[in-house]
């Protein structure tokens, strides 16, 4: 996943390659990208936020997300509804 911190809005931008890329309207700053980053996606995905796992790229704009426990036919169906 490609994030891109202090955007102008919260909001799923597209696909870049083989990641989905992300604006959010939170700094980089203490980890608040982060989280508002495991916010949006589980609001995204209608999950649990304790769902959504950072698994590599804390510091980094390139992010790898675990979902735990979750349907990826569901993920699949609400990212193309997001997409068009």
């Amino acid at each position: 996943m490609k994030v891109i911190p202090k955007g102008k809005k919260l909001s799923v931008v597209g696909v870049l390659g083989d990641s989905l890329k992300v604006s959010l309207t939170a700094a980089a700053e203490r980890g608040e990208a982060n989280r508002q980053l495991e916010e949006f996606l589980a609001e995204l995905l209608g999950i649990p936020s304790s769902s959504v796992v950072l698994r590599a790229g804390l510091t980094s704009r390139n992010k790898l997300v675990f979902l735990a426990g979750v349907d990826p036919e569901r993920v699949f169906q609400r990212l193309q509804a997001v997409l068009g």
